[in-house]
């Protein structure tokens, strides 16, 4: 299975006019033309005990409500390479135009999609319902979690911002719905479920999202940026990978959508403008469980330490990683390193949670990280240490981590 950024390609055009090239970035693209509206399912939505309210509510009762808050976004991006068609290894520019979704979340012209739909945009533009389109302006970023805010005028529109919903509260088997611009089809509506919980996605920066919702709504190329709603019609979650399997780039039924709370948590400084950089620790682990039994470890769960990135908070702190290296079911792990069993106070059970507990935190902020360390006779002794969190630097080239 391979996992992409449901991306096909985009369009470009290099230098001086003489190649059309295809330029892949991390970015939702499709068609610019505007097609009729696809509803692929209509049947009845069974509400969860997280959207009791919404008894009677049909998929084409929501459609109805919350498609108007649901715009396409049109990003026209360049991007310097190096051309095979000049001697030198000289740069020149490709140009050409990503697609996308969003969501509008305020009257005053808020709107709320994913950071790899406008990467690299030089103009950026929003249609809304009746095919108006405006200019946008990228107002905030964070590469980090996926996520980008724009502004659009105002004057003249009426705009219709969607209820933000509470993603803590989907339940496995909830109902949802995912409402976008598959391939250039605008506002095609997608009914699904939760299909899992938790999941952790790598962001366009090599950065570890985590709390991520798993859905079976199909997702296409177009869709990202675009809501995940509930059965109330509450939006859970902001569209952003899909899995594909072979060699075909759409949906295989596997979706994952960045959680809106992790959106929330950061709107009103997105809306102020700038970057969002979250907290660093800057390490790489592995999870302890039953796999790594032959290493003979001294606990049964946790965060196994890999390596530690040279100036970072971890090596600061005097964090251990691995120094030698054996295999595990065919896998390379490095042996030797810290192992993470809590931070300030509370278990740390595996490396995702150790990414999920850090991602909380604020650059700044200081935090005990309880180890167990090797003494290199076969026995390990407890160990406290601080740690103040930096913030994290603009991209890691293991998407893997680091923490």
């Amino acid at each position: 299975m391979k996992r992409i950024f449901a991306i096909p390609f985009v369009a470009a055009l290099l230098g001086a006019g003489v190649v059309v090239a295809v330029l892949a970035i991390a970015g939702d693209l499709g068609s610019n033309s505007s097609r009729t509206v696809t509803i692929e399912s209509s049947a009845p939505l069974a509400p969860s005990n997280a959207s009791s309210e919404s008894r009677g509510l049909t998929p084409h009762d929501i459609y109805v409500r919350d498609a108007p808050g649901v715009v396409f976004v049109t990003s026209t991006i360049v991007k310097q390479s190096e051309s095979p068609f000049l001697f030198g290894g000289e740069s020149q520019q490709q140009q050409g135009t990503a697609s996308g979704s969003g969501i509008v979340v305020s009257a005053s012209g808020t709107i709320l999609t994913n950071w790899h739909v406008v990467e690299n945009a030089v103009k950026v533009t929003v249609s809304l319902e009746h095919g108006k389109t405006v200019n946008a302006q990228v107002v905030g970023k964070d590469p980090s979690n996926d996520l980008a805010v724009l502004h659009i005028p105002t004057e003249g529109l009426t705009l219709h911002p969607l209820t933000l919903g509470d993603s803590s509260k989907a339940q496995v088997g909830d109902p949802v719905l995912a409402i976008g611009n598959p391939f250039g089809l605008d506002r095609t509506l997608t009914t699904g479920v939760v299909s899992a919980l938790q999941r952790q996605i790598t962001a366009p920066n090599g950065f570890t999202i985590s709390n991520v919702l798993q859905t079976d709504a199909p997702i296409n190329p177009g869709n990202s940026g675009g809501p995940l709603l509930d059965a109330s019609g509450r939006v859970i979650g902001i569209n952003s990978q899909i899995e594909t399997g072979g060699s075909g780039g759409g949906s295989v039924g596997i979706g994952f959508a960045v959680p809106i709370n992790t959106a929330k948590s950061e709107l009103p400084q997105l809306e102020k403008g700038g970057t969002v950089r979250g907290a660093y620790l800057g390490l790489t682990s592995l999870t302890i469980d039953e796999s790594l039994a032959p290493l003979n470890l001294p606990v049964k769960s946790g965060a196994l330490v890999q390596s530690v990135q040279s100036g970072t908070p971890a090596q600061k702190a005097g964090i251990h990683g691995g120094t030698l290296s054996g295999q595990i079911g065919g896998e390379q792990v490095a042996v030797g390193g810290d192992i993470i069993v809590g931070i300030d106070g509370k278990p740390v059970t595996s490396s995702e949670e150790l990414g999920t507990v850090i991602s909380a935190k604020k650059p700044g902020e200081t935090v005990s990280i309880e180890l167990r360390r090797a003494k290199g006779n076969g026995s390990y002794e407890h160990k406290t240490v601080k740690v103040t969190l930096a913030p994290r630097p603009n991209s890691v080239e293991n998407p893997n981590t680091p923490k």
